[in-house]
């Protein structure tokens, strides 16, 4: 039995003065031994937590007993390990960065595609008249992702929306959105129906929810989850490896970010040429003078900048003005 477990969720329902609200889930979260990494904004939540299975009831428990996030679908993955070191809670802008913050535009509240179970999915995935959809960044899909999928060239999810006319000769498609764990398809696929896409349906719970109902058939290599792990093992029925090391070619889902600090690519390097290049993509960048100390992982810690006052949000100004006793 392992010892520990991660929760990956999202909720898209609106959060009166989400900024305090940020501040307090932190402390709450802190609270129960949780550690993990939570965005906040003022149209949902979007969290990754780890803790003991006793943490994690109590807080999904609290989560569900809130009316806004009652109908919150919690991933439940055991672990060996916590899945993050720290807890973070922030305030942002939106749960998952798309540049779409007017809800005149799209509203997941109110318009999104058709969500299909797992199952409905893997039976739907393979039709003539169907095309599969990945949603995800480069990185990601680079990765894993479904046989046969159609994948878009984007190092960013904010980019999504300026590939829509690239997917226009599909429009009398079926489209299936899919991505790791369902919520970039809510705006993905409300985009989609904004612009003329009529017949549009996402993968419930996406893909971490698929390999745990469905088994993962058909998933190809592994699924890039956002914390310790890097990637996760997903399909049990009938897996292959697609990720090849940059730097030999040889099959490798091994992630690292380039030891250049100017550089940074998030990319597939194998073991052994991890301690070749010492953790970088190229010769350029192995030779530069601010390449930072390979350890053998990829990871590296970030430095603390200080902080920009002109970047503190107005609405944090205002509040900080208000109730003078934050401060202290």
């Amino acid at each position: 039995m392992r010892k520990y477990q991660t929760l990956l969720y999202y909720c898209y329902s609106h959060i009166d003065h989400a900024e305090q609200f940020a501040a307090d889930h932190l402390q709450f979260c802190k609270s129960l031994g949780l550690v993990g990494r939570i965005i906040v904004a003022d149209e949902g939540l979007n969290g990754t937590v780890s803790g003991t299975p006793e943490a994690c009831q109590a807080y999904m428990d609290a989560v569900h007993a809130d009316p806004r996030f009652a109908k919150t679908d919690f991933k439940i993955d055991e672990v060996n390990e916590l899945s993050f070191i720290k807890m973070h809670c922030r305030y942002k802008p939106e749960i998952v960065h798309s540049g779409l913050r007017d809800p005149k535009i799209i509203d997941p509240t109110k318009e999104t595609g058709k969500h299909l179970e797992p199952r409905e999915f893997m039976e739907m995935k393979d039709r003539d008249d169907v095309v599969v959809l990945d949603v995800r960044s480069n990185y990601e899909h680079n990765v894993g992702r479904f046989k046969n999928a159609l994948t878009l060239d984007i190092e960013n999810f904010r980019e999504f929306p300026e590939k829509i006319n690239e997917l226009s000769a599909y429009k009398d498609k079926k489209i299936l959105t899919y991505c790791t764990g369902g919520i970039k398809c809510e705006k993905a696929s409300a985009l989609l129906l904004k612009n003329g896409f009529k017949d549009v349906y996402q993968l419930h719970g996406g893909i971490i929810k698929y390999g745990k109902e469905a088994g993962g058939k058909d998933f190809e290599g592994k699924c890039y989850v956002f914390d310790n792990r890097v990637t996760v093992d997903v399909n049990h029925v009938n897996p292959t490896e697609v990720s090849a090391c940059r730097t030999c070619g040889t099959n490798s889902s091994r992630m690292i970010n380039c030891a250049n600090p100017e550089c940074n690519e998030h990319f597939a390097q194998c073991e052994a040429c991890g301690w070749k290049m010492e953790g970088c993509c190229s010769d350029t960048c192995m030779a530069h003078p601010r390449k930072r100390p390979y350890d053998g992982t990829g990871y590296y810690v970030k430095v603390p900048q200080p902080v920009n006052l002109e970047k503190i949000s107005r609405r944090e100004v205002k509040r900080l003005t208000a109730n003078p006793t934050l401060h202290n």
